[in-house]
Protein backbone atom coordinates (compact mmCIF):
# COMPACT_ATOMS: atom_id res chain seq x y z
CA UNK A 1 0.00 0.00 0.00
CA UNK A 2 1.82 3.19 -1.02
CA UNK A 3 1.22 5.83 1.10
CA UNK A 4 3.39 9.33 1.57
CA UNK A 5 5.20 9.79 4.89
CA UNK A 6 7.69 11.89 6.70
CA UNK A 7 10.88 10.32 6.93
CA UNK A 8 14.51 11.23 8.90
CA UNK A 9 17.58 11.78 6.84
CA UNK A 10 20.82 13.50 6.47
CA UNK A 11 23.13 13.68 3.77
CA UNK A 12 26.97 13.52 3.48
CA UNK A 13 28.91 13.92 0.48
CA UNK A 14 32.58 12.69 0.09
CA UNK A 15 34.79 13.08 -2.98
CA UNK A 16 36.72 9.97 -3.15
CA UNK A 17 40.26 11.21 -4.08
CA UNK A 18 43.88 10.19 -3.92
CA UNK A 19 45.59 12.90 -1.80
CA UNK A 20 49.17 12.88 -1.49
CA UNK A 21 52.13 13.42 1.69
CA UNK A 22 52.95 16.98 2.34
CA UNK A 23 55.68 18.10 -0.26
CA UNK A 24 58.45 18.27 2.14
CA UNK A 25 58.57 15.04 2.62
CA UNK A 26 59.75 14.13 -0.67
CA UNK A 27 62.19 14.63 -3.22
CA UNK A 28 63.27 13.98 -6.83
CA UNK A 29 61.07 11.91 -8.66
CA UNK A 30 58.64 11.66 -6.21
CA UNK A 31 58.07 14.91 -5.24
CA UNK A 32 57.81 15.33 -8.92
CA UNK A 33 55.41 12.84 -9.13
CA UNK A 34 53.14 14.35 -6.56
CA UNK A 35 53.04 17.64 -7.90
CA UNK A 36 51.58 16.34 -10.91
CA UNK A 37 48.78 14.28 -9.26
CA UNK A 38 47.95 16.71 -6.56
CA UNK A 39 47.55 19.50 -9.54
CA UNK A 40 45.38 17.08 -11.08
CA UNK A 41 43.61 16.01 -7.91
CA UNK A 42 43.30 20.19 -7.30
CA UNK A 43 41.53 20.65 -10.61
CA UNK A 44 38.79 17.79 -9.69
CA UNK A 45 38.15 19.75 -6.43
CA UNK A 46 37.91 22.82 -7.90
CA UNK A 47 35.57 21.39 -10.73
CA UNK A 48 33.36 19.71 -8.07
CA UNK A 49 32.83 21.20 -4.70
CA UNK A 50 35.71 23.85 -4.51
CA UNK A 51 37.39 21.44 -2.23
CA UNK A 52 38.12 18.08 -1.31
CA UNK A 53 35.68 16.04 0.70
CA UNK A 54 37.42 12.82 1.36
CA UNK A 55 40.67 11.95 0.14
CA UNK A 56 42.54 8.62 0.95
CA UNK A 57 46.37 9.32 1.82
CA UNK A 58 48.91 8.13 -0.48
CA UNK A 59 50.68 4.93 1.04
CA UNK A 60 54.30 7.15 2.19
CA UNK A 61 55.83 7.90 5.39
CA UNK A 62 53.51 11.34 6.41
CA UNK A 63 53.60 11.20 10.24
CA UNK A 64 51.77 13.65 12.40
CA UNK A 65 52.49 13.70 16.43
CA UNK A 66 49.94 16.23 17.15
CA UNK A 67 47.71 18.99 16.76
CA UNK A 68 50.25 21.46 15.42
CA UNK A 69 51.45 18.54 12.92
CA UNK A 70 48.05 17.94 11.90
CA UNK A 71 47.43 20.99 11.58
CA UNK A 72 50.26 21.85 9.21
CA UNK A 73 49.19 18.19 7.00
CA UNK A 74 45.81 20.55 6.21
CA UNK A 75 47.58 23.95 5.60
CA UNK A 76 50.06 22.28 3.09
CA UNK A 77 47.32 20.64 1.30
CA UNK A 78 45.63 23.99 0.77
CA UNK A 79 48.63 26.42 0.83
CA UNK A 80 47.40 29.51 1.14
CA UNK A 81 43.99 28.82 1.28
CA UNK A 82 43.70 28.83 5.10
CA UNK A 83 43.98 31.81 7.22
CA UNK A 84 47.37 31.46 9.11
CA UNK A 85 47.74 29.14 12.10
CA UNK A 86 44.30 30.89 13.78
CA UNK A 87 42.48 29.55 10.40
CA UNK A 88 42.28 25.91 11.92
CA UNK A 89 40.60 25.82 15.19
CA UNK A 90 40.94 22.02 17.33
CA UNK A 91 37.66 20.56 18.00
CA UNK A 92 38.89 17.63 19.27
CA UNK A 93 41.25 14.54 19.17
CA UNK A 94 40.31 11.09 19.94
CA UNK A 95 41.89 7.90 19.48
CA UNK A 96 39.67 4.85 18.66
CA UNK A 97 40.04 1.17 19.23
CA UNK A 98 41.59 0.55 15.94
CA UNK A 99 45.00 2.95 17.63
CA UNK A 100 43.76 5.37 14.78
CA UNK A 101 44.36 9.10 15.94
CA UNK A 102 41.31 11.51 14.81
CA UNK A 103 41.90 15.52 14.62
CA UNK A 104 39.25 17.53 14.23
CA UNK A 105 39.69 20.94 13.42
CA UNK A 106 36.82 23.87 12.06
CA UNK A 107 38.21 26.19 9.72
CA UNK A 108 37.60 29.78 10.99
CA UNK A 109 38.76 33.37 9.08
CA UNK A 110 40.41 35.55 11.99
CA UNK A 111 38.75 33.79 14.51
CA UNK A 112 35.32 33.33 13.61
CA UNK A 113 34.33 29.59 12.46
CA UNK A 114 32.64 28.57 8.99
CA UNK A 115 29.59 27.02 9.67
CA UNK A 116 29.59 23.15 8.99
CA UNK A 117 33.57 23.37 7.65
CA UNK A 118 35.15 21.21 9.33
CA UNK A 119 38.10 19.17 8.48
CA UNK A 120 39.42 15.29 9.94
CA UNK A 121 43.36 14.32 9.79
CA UNK A 122 43.14 10.66 10.40
CA UNK A 123 46.19 8.56 11.54
CA UNK A 124 47.05 5.40 12.13
CA UNK A 125 48.50 3.63 15.30
CA UNK A 126 51.89 5.13 14.27
CA UNK A 127 50.82 8.15 13.39
CA UNK A 128 50.87 7.76 9.73
CA UNK A 129 48.78 9.69 7.87
CA UNK A 130 45.83 7.59 6.55
CA UNK A 131 43.34 9.64 4.63
CA UNK A 132 41.05 13.23 5.71
CA UNK A 133 37.77 14.78 4.99
CA UNK A 134 35.56 17.30 5.78
CA UNK A 135 34.87 20.42 3.90
CA UNK A 136 37.47 23.54 3.67
CA UNK A 137 36.26 26.50 1.42
CA UNK A 138 39.60 27.70 -0.45
CA UNK A 139 37.67 30.61 -1.64
CA UNK A 140 37.01 32.24 1.64
CA UNK A 141 40.33 33.81 2.28
CA UNK A 142 40.35 35.82 -0.50
CA UNK A 143 36.53 36.76 -0.35
CA UNK A 144 36.12 37.12 3.67
CA UNK A 145 37.08 41.18 4.04
CA UNK A 146 35.34 41.71 7.45
CA UNK A 147 34.26 39.84 10.49
CA UNK A 148 32.86 42.83 12.74
CA UNK A 149 29.26 42.72 13.43
CA UNK A 150 26.86 45.43 13.66
CA UNK A 151 24.33 43.46 15.45
CA UNK A 152 24.90 42.33 19.14
CA UNK A 153 23.94 38.81 19.94
CA UNK A 154 20.80 40.17 21.59
CA UNK A 155 19.51 42.13 18.58
CA UNK A 156 20.45 38.74 16.94
CA UNK A 157 18.36 36.75 18.48
CA UNK A 158 15.39 38.83 18.81
CA UNK A 159 15.06 39.20 15.41
CA UNK A 160 15.36 35.21 15.04
CA UNK A 161 12.49 34.99 17.55
CA UNK A 162 10.19 37.36 15.65
CA UNK A 163 10.96 35.31 12.37
CA UNK A 164 9.50 32.09 13.83
CA UNK A 165 6.42 34.01 13.75
CA UNK A 166 4.14 32.47 17.00
CA UNK A 167 1.04 33.38 18.79
CA UNK A 168 2.33 32.41 22.06
CA UNK A 169 0.15 31.09 25.05
CA UNK A 170 1.89 30.62 28.32
CA UNK A 171 1.47 28.56 31.31
CA UNK A 172 -1.92 26.59 32.11
CA UNK A 173 -2.08 28.75 34.89
CA UNK A 174 -1.23 32.25 33.57
CA UNK A 175 -2.69 32.02 30.09
CA UNK A 176 -1.41 35.06 29.05
CA UNK A 177 -1.14 35.36 24.58
CA UNK A 178 1.02 37.78 22.85
CA UNK A 179 0.28 38.73 19.41
CA UNK A 180 1.88 36.88 16.33
CA UNK A 181 5.22 38.46 16.08
CA UNK A 182 5.59 40.36 19.04
CA UNK A 183 6.17 37.73 22.08
CA UNK A 184 9.00 37.25 24.26
CA UNK A 185 11.16 33.90 24.51
CA UNK A 186 10.31 33.47 27.92
CA UNK A 187 6.72 33.23 26.91
CA UNK A 188 7.56 29.90 25.42
CA UNK A 189 7.78 26.52 27.53
CA UNK A 190 11.19 24.88 28.34
CA UNK A 191 12.62 27.23 25.81
CA UNK A 192 16.63 27.71 24.99
CA UNK A 193 18.36 29.74 23.12
CA UNK A 194 21.85 29.92 21.85
CA UNK A 195 23.79 32.10 19.84
CA UNK A 196 27.22 32.49 18.43
CA UNK A 197 29.00 34.42 15.36
CA UNK A 198 29.67 32.59 12.57
CA UNK A 199 30.60 32.35 8.48
CA UNK A 200 27.83 31.35 6.74
CA UNK A 201 27.68 30.25 3.25
CA UNK A 202 24.59 30.98 0.95
CA UNK A 203 24.32 30.89 -2.60
CA UNK A 204 28.13 31.20 -2.95
CA UNK A 205 28.32 34.05 -0.73
CA UNK A 206 29.53 33.98 2.78
CA UNK A 207 27.80 35.96 4.94
CA UNK A 208 29.10 36.99 8.84
CA UNK A 209 26.16 36.01 10.62
CA UNK A 210 24.43 35.04 14.26
CA UNK A 211 23.46 31.16 14.19
CA UNK A 212 20.54 30.92 16.60
CA UNK A 213 19.26 28.32 17.91
CA UNK A 214 16.24 28.17 19.47
CA UNK A 215 14.06 25.34 21.46
CA UNK A 216 10.93 25.17 22.47
CA UNK A 217 8.11 22.75 23.03
CA UNK A 218 5.30 24.38 22.77
CA UNK A 219 3.10 25.14 20.49
CA UNK A 220 4.96 22.91 19.03
CA UNK A 221 8.28 21.02 19.31
CA UNK A 222 11.03 22.92 17.25
CA UNK A 223 15.16 23.26 17.18
CA UNK A 224 15.28 26.08 15.13
CA UNK A 225 18.75 27.05 13.25
CA UNK A 226 18.26 30.56 12.06
CA UNK A 227 21.18 32.75 10.82
CA UNK A 228 21.11 36.29 11.39
CA UNK A 229 22.83 38.81 8.98
CA UNK A 230 25.00 40.45 11.28
CA UNK A 231 25.64 43.38 9.37
CA UNK A 232 21.59 44.21 7.89
CA UNK A 233 19.56 41.82 10.79
CA UNK A 234 17.93 40.25 7.82
CA UNK A 235 17.47 35.94 8.09
CA UNK A 236 19.42 35.15 5.41
CA UNK A 237 18.37 31.16 6.35
CA UNK A 238 16.50 28.95 9.07
CA UNK A 239 15.41 25.58 9.05
CA UNK A 240 13.71 23.53 11.90
CA UNK A 241 15.80 20.75 13.13
CA UNK A 242 13.39 18.68 15.03
CA UNK A 243 13.37 15.09 14.60
CA UNK A 244 10.14 13.62 14.26
CA UNK A 245 9.63 10.22 14.49
CA UNK A 246 6.43 10.82 12.55
CA UNK A 247 4.35 13.52 11.24
CA UNK A 248 1.05 11.32 10.57
CA UNK A 249 -0.19 8.89 12.07
CA UNK A 250 -1.78 7.66 15.28
CA UNK A 251 -2.71 4.85 17.68
CA UNK A 252 -4.48 2.67 20.04
CA UNK A 253 -2.40 1.57 23.46
CA UNK A 254 1.00 0.24 23.67
CA UNK A 255 1.34 -3.95 22.75
CA UNK A 256 0.12 -6.32 25.91
CA UNK A 257 3.94 -7.85 25.86
CA UNK A 258 5.48 -8.14 29.38
CA UNK A 259 8.97 -7.15 30.43
CA UNK A 260 11.33 -6.78 33.19
CA UNK A 261 11.98 -3.59 33.86
CA UNK A 262 14.78 -1.30 35.67
CA UNK A 263 13.27 0.61 38.88
CA UNK A 264 13.79 2.72 41.86
CA UNK A 265 12.08 2.90 44.78
CA UNK A 266 11.89 6.40 46.68
CA UNK A 267 9.93 7.30 49.64
CA UNK A 268 6.56 5.50 48.97
CA UNK A 269 6.39 4.57 45.06
CA UNK A 270 8.38 2.50 42.94
CA UNK A 271 9.87 4.98 39.55
CA UNK A 272 11.00 4.36 36.01
CA UNK A 273 14.59 5.34 36.78
CA UNK A 274 17.79 3.18 36.25
CA UNK A 275 20.39 3.55 37.72
CA UNK A 276 22.07 0.24 36.92
CA UNK A 277 24.14 1.51 33.72
CA UNK A 278 27.07 3.87 33.26
CA UNK A 279 23.81 6.48 32.50
CA UNK A 280 20.64 7.18 34.07
CA UNK A 281 17.60 5.79 31.93
CA UNK A 282 14.90 7.88 33.20
CA UNK A 283 10.72 8.30 32.22
CA UNK A 284 8.27 10.98 33.08
CA UNK A 285 4.62 11.58 32.30
CA UNK A 286 2.81 15.10 30.67
CA UNK A 287 -0.13 13.67 32.06
CA UNK A 288 -1.67 14.64 28.65
CA UNK A 289 -0.42 18.19 29.02
CA UNK A 290 2.78 20.08 27.30
CA UNK A 291 4.90 20.74 30.77
CA UNK A 292 8.58 18.59 30.15
CA UNK A 293 10.14 16.64 31.19
CA UNK A 294 6.44 16.61 33.47
CA UNK A 295 6.18 14.50 36.40
CA UNK A 296 8.19 10.79 37.41
CA UNK A 297 6.23 7.31 35.98
CA UNK A 298 6.15 5.41 39.28
CA UNK A 299 4.08 3.04 40.96
CA UNK A 300 3.34 1.52 44.57
CA UNK A 301 3.67 -2.20 44.06
CA UNK A 302 6.33 -2.01 41.34
CA UNK A 303 3.70 -3.69 39.19
CA UNK A 304 3.43 -1.14 35.89
CA UNK A 305 0.40 -2.99 34.68
CA UNK A 306 -2.59 -0.69 34.27
CA UNK A 307 -3.70 0.59 30.51
CA UNK A 308 -2.26 4.27 31.10
CA UNK A 309 1.03 3.16 32.26
CA UNK A 310 1.54 0.86 28.69
CA UNK A 311 3.35 3.52 26.79
CA UNK A 312 5.53 4.36 30.12
CA UNK A 313 6.52 0.69 30.24
CA UNK A 314 7.73 0.66 26.47
CA UNK A 315 9.06 4.22 26.27
CA UNK A 316 11.68 2.84 29.57
CA UNK A 317 12.00 -0.47 28.58
CA UNK A 318 13.14 0.42 24.80
CA UNK A 319 15.42 3.12 26.22
CA UNK A 320 17.32 1.08 27.89
CA UNK A 321 17.50 -1.53 25.14
CA UNK A 322 18.92 1.79 22.92
CA UNK A 323 21.60 2.71 25.64
CA UNK A 324 22.65 -1.33 26.08
CA UNK A 325 23.25 -1.55 22.24
CA UNK A 326 25.33 1.48 21.90
CA UNK A 327 27.32 0.56 25.20
CA UNK A 328 27.65 -3.13 24.35
CA UNK A 329 28.24 -2.97 20.65
CA UNK A 330 30.13 0.15 19.80
CA UNK A 331 31.45 1.25 23.84
CA UNK A 332 29.58 4.48 23.62
CA UNK A 333 28.22 5.83 27.06
CA UNK A 334 24.26 7.43 26.34
CA UNK A 335 24.47 9.43 23.16
CA UNK A 336 27.08 11.94 24.13
CA UNK A 337 29.81 8.95 24.63
CA UNK A 338 29.61 11.01 28.08
CA UNK A 339 26.81 9.37 30.33
CA UNK A 340 24.23 11.89 29.75
CA UNK A 341 21.03 10.89 31.09
CA UNK A 342 18.23 9.60 29.00
CA UNK A 343 15.10 11.26 29.98
CA UNK A 344 12.10 10.28 27.97
CA UNK A 345 8.30 11.70 28.66
CA UNK A 346 5.24 9.83 27.34
CA UNK A 347 1.56 11.48 27.03
CA UNK A 348 2.43 14.46 25.58
CA UNK A 349 -1.02 16.46 24.58
CA UNK A 350 -4.06 14.42 23.71
CA UNK A 351 -4.54 12.00 20.45
CA UNK A 352 -0.44 13.37 19.27
CA UNK A 353 0.82 11.65 16.52
CA UNK A 354 4.63 12.18 17.46
CA UNK A 355 7.60 11.18 18.97
CA UNK A 356 10.99 13.49 18.61
CA UNK A 357 13.49 14.61 19.68
CA UNK A 358 14.17 17.55 21.04
CA UNK A 359 18.11 18.36 21.04
CA UNK A 360 17.73 17.16 24.93
CA UNK A 361 15.22 14.76 25.57
CA UNK A 362 12.40 12.40 23.91
CA UNK A 363 9.12 13.04 24.20
CA UNK A 364 6.10 10.55 22.87
CA UNK A 365 2.28 11.18 22.05
CA UNK A 366 -0.24 8.35 22.95
CA UNK A 367 -1.10 8.41 18.97
CA UNK A 368 -5.42 8.77 18.34
CA UNK A 369 -6.00 5.40 18.08
CA UNK A 370 -6.63 5.51 14.38
CA UNK A 371 -3.19 6.59 12.54
CA UNK A 372 -0.71 5.26 15.64
CA UNK A 373 -1.30 3.81 18.81
CA UNK A 374 0.99 5.09 21.72
CA UNK A 375 4.29 6.14 19.41
CA UNK A 376 6.87 4.57 22.53
CA UNK A 377 5.63 1.40 21.35
CA UNK A 378 8.05 0.57 18.85
CA UNK A 379 11.77 -0.26 19.44
CA UNK A 380 12.50 0.80 16.00
CA UNK A 381 10.74 4.15 16.51
CA UNK A 382 12.67 4.40 19.72
CA UNK A 383 15.99 4.06 18.22
CA UNK A 384 15.08 6.16 15.54
CA UNK A 385 15.04 8.85 17.42
CA UNK A 386 17.83 7.81 20.17
CA UNK A 387 19.64 7.77 17.33
CA UNK A 388 19.39 11.09 16.36
CA UNK A 389 21.44 12.24 19.69
CA UNK A 390 23.91 10.30 18.82
CA UNK A 391 24.33 11.46 15.28
CA UNK A 392 23.90 15.36 16.65
CA UNK A 393 26.77 14.64 19.01
CA UNK A 394 29.18 13.20 16.37
CA UNK A 395 28.56 13.66 13.09
CA UNK A 396 26.45 16.47 13.73
CA UNK A 397 24.58 16.22 10.11
CA UNK A 398 22.65 19.49 9.17
CA UNK A 399 19.30 18.92 8.92
CA UNK A 400 18.38 19.74 5.27
CA UNK A 401 18.96 18.73 1.63
CA UNK A 402 21.21 15.20 1.54
CA UNK A 403 22.97 15.85 4.63
CA UNK A 404 19.28 15.60 6.41
CA UNK A 405 18.16 12.91 4.35
CA UNK A 406 21.61 10.78 6.12
CA UNK A 407 20.22 11.97 9.22
CA UNK A 408 17.02 10.05 8.62
CA UNK A 409 18.97 7.37 7.03
CA UNK A 410 21.10 6.76 9.86
CA UNK A 411 18.65 6.57 12.31
CA UNK A 412 16.19 4.35 10.34
CA UNK A 413 19.51 1.93 9.76
CA UNK A 414 20.03 1.89 13.66
CA UNK A 415 16.31 1.40 14.18
CA UNK A 416 16.61 -1.76 11.89
CA UNK A 417 20.31 -2.88 14.05
CA UNK A 418 17.59 -2.72 17.02
CA UNK A 419 14.94 -4.26 15.19
CA UNK A 420 16.39 -6.46 12.98
CA UNK A 421 13.25 -8.70 12.44
CA UNK A 422 12.00 -6.75 9.15
CA UNK A 423 12.76 -3.96 7.38
CA UNK A 424 9.84 -2.10 7.86
CA UNK A 425 9.83 1.11 9.90
CA UNK A 426 7.30 1.63 12.79
CA UNK A 427 5.33 -0.99 11.99
CA UNK A 428 4.07 -2.24 15.37
CA UNK A 429 2.44 1.17 15.96
CA UNK A 430 1.79 2.31 12.30
CA UNK A 431 -1.98 2.57 11.62
CA UNK A 432 -2.86 -0.44 13.73
CA UNK A 433 -6.00 -1.75 11.91
CA UNK A 434 -3.82 -2.18 8.85
CA UNK A 435 -1.76 -5.95 9.62
CA UNK A 436 1.72 -5.46 7.81
CA UNK A 437 1.82 -1.48 7.14
CA UNK A 438 4.48 0.70 8.03
CA UNK A 439 5.80 3.88 7.66
CA UNK A 440 8.93 3.18 5.78
CA UNK A 441 10.56 0.28 4.21
CA UNK A 442 14.43 0.06 4.14
CA UNK A 443 14.80 -2.53 1.75
CA UNK A 444 11.56 -1.10 -0.62
CA UNK A 445 11.10 2.59 0.13
CA UNK A 446 9.45 2.54 -3.55
CA UNK A 447 6.42 0.88 -1.95
CA UNK A 448 6.02 4.29 0.52
CA UNK A 449 6.92 6.80 -2.56
CA UNK A 450 10.35 7.43 -1.54
CA UNK A 451 13.12 6.95 -4.17
CA UNK A 452 15.54 4.30 -4.21
CA UNK A 453 17.75 5.35 -6.95
CA UNK A 454 19.22 8.82 -7.41
CA UNK A 455 17.41 8.39 -10.90
CA UNK A 456 14.29 9.61 -8.93
CA UNK A 457 16.01 11.56 -6.42
CA UNK A 458 13.49 14.54 -5.82
CA UNK A 459 14.44 18.23 -6.00
CA UNK A 460 12.09 20.52 -3.62
CA UNK A 461 11.87 23.11 -1.14
CA UNK A 462 9.66 22.03 1.30
CA UNK A 463 10.67 19.86 3.96
CA UNK A 464 14.12 20.83 4.49
CA UNK A 465 14.80 20.36 0.93
CA UNK A 466 13.27 16.72 1.07
CA UNK A 467 15.23 15.49 3.91
CA UNK A 468 11.95 12.65 4.77
CA UNK A 469 11.77 11.86 1.31
CA UNK A 470 15.25 11.03 -0.27
CA UNK A 471 16.45 8.96 2.71
CA UNK A 472 15.28 6.49 1.03
CA UNK A 473 18.23 6.23 -1.79
CA UNK A 474 20.62 5.98 1.36
CA UNK A 475 18.26 2.84 2.94
CA UNK A 476 18.43 1.15 0.19
CA UNK A 477 21.87 1.54 -0.41
CA UNK A 478 22.07 0.20 3.05
CA UNK A 479 19.83 -2.58 2.67
CA UNK A 480 22.37 -3.96 -0.40
CA UNK A 481 25.44 -3.95 2.02
CA UNK A 482 23.35 -6.00 4.64
CA UNK A 483 21.76 -7.92 2.57
CA UNK A 484 25.82 -8.53 1.15
CA UNK A 485 28.13 -8.83 4.46
CA UNK A 486 25.07 -9.30 7.28
CA UNK A 487 24.92 -6.85 10.69
CA UNK A 488 27.89 -7.85 12.56
CA UNK A 489 29.84 -5.85 9.86
CA UNK A 490 27.43 -3.84 8.76
CA UNK A 491 26.85 -2.41 11.64
CA UNK A 492 30.55 -1.65 12.79
CA UNK A 493 31.18 -0.07 9.60
CA UNK A 494 27.81 2.57 9.89
CA UNK A 495 28.89 3.15 13.34
CA UNK A 496 32.85 4.10 12.41
CA UNK A 497 31.27 6.14 9.54
CA UNK A 498 28.78 8.16 11.65
CA UNK A 499 31.45 8.82 14.76
CA UNK A 500 34.48 9.23 12.89
CA UNK A 501 34.26 10.40 9.13
CA UNK A 502 30.80 11.99 8.40
CA UNK A 503 30.96 16.06 8.50
CA UNK A 504 27.98 18.08 8.89
CA UNK A 505 28.04 18.76 5.39
CA UNK A 506 28.17 15.40 3.79
CA UNK A 507 25.97 14.71 1.04
CA UNK A 508 25.15 11.25 -0.42
CA UNK A 509 28.99 10.96 -2.51
CA UNK A 510 30.46 11.57 1.22
CA UNK A 511 28.40 8.92 2.60
CA UNK A 512 29.51 6.11 0.21
CA UNK A 513 33.38 7.42 1.10
CA UNK A 514 32.94 7.27 4.79
CA UNK A 515 31.68 4.11 4.78
CA UNK A 516 34.09 2.73 2.53
CA UNK A 517 37.15 4.01 4.52
CA UNK A 518 35.44 2.99 7.64
CA UNK A 519 35.54 -1.02 5.59
CA UNK A 520 38.72 -0.58 4.90
CA UNK A 521 39.87 0.49 7.84
CA UNK A 522 38.02 -2.69 9.75
CA UNK A 523 38.55 -4.98 7.03
CA UNK A 524 41.21 -4.31 4.34
CA UNK A 525 40.94 -2.49 1.50
CA UNK A 526 39.34 -4.55 -1.60
CA UNK A 527 37.96 -6.82 1.10
CA UNK A 528 34.30 -8.44 0.90
CA UNK A 529 33.00 -5.88 3.03
CA UNK A 530 34.90 -3.17 1.31
CA UNK A 531 33.39 -3.93 -1.84
CA UNK A 532 29.83 -4.74 -0.58
CA UNK A 533 29.74 -0.95 0.29
CA UNK A 534 31.08 0.14 -3.04
CA UNK A 535 28.67 -2.15 -5.00
CA UNK A 536 25.54 -0.97 -2.94
CA UNK A 537 25.86 2.69 -3.53
CA UNK A 538 26.94 2.12 -7.25
CA UNK A 539 23.38 0.21 -7.10
CA UNK A 540 21.76 3.52 -6.28
CA UNK A 541 23.20 5.55 -8.25
CA UNK A 542 25.89 7.01 -5.74
CA UNK A 543 29.72 7.07 -7.24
Amino acid sequence: MNKKFAAIVFSTAFLMGSTLPSASALTGEAKQAQNGKAQMMHDQWKKDKGSPSFVTAYKSKVKVKGESEARRYIQEQFTGKIDGEAGLILLGKEKDSLGFTHYKFAQSIKGVPIDGAVYIVHTDKNGIVTSSNGAIHEEAKAQVKSVNPKLTKAEAAKRAWKSVNLSIEDTEEERHAAPQGSFKASQLKKSKEKSELVLYKKDGTFHLAYKVQLQFIKPYGANWQIYVDAESGSIVDSYNAVNDAASTGSGTGVLGDSKTLNTYFTEDAYRLYDTTKDAVVETYTADNGTRLPGIFSEDSDNEFTADNQRADVDAHYYAGKVYDYFYGVHGRNSYDDAGAAITSTVHYETDYNNAFWNGTQMVYGDGDGSAFTSLSGALDVVAHELTHAVTERSANLQYQDQSGALNESFSDVFGYFLDPSDYLMGEDVYTPGQPGDALRSISSPETYDQPGHMDDYVNTSEDNGGVHINSGIPNKAFYYTNESIGQSASEEIYYRALTVYLTPTSSFTDARAALLQSAEDLFGSGSTEYDAVADAWTQVGVE
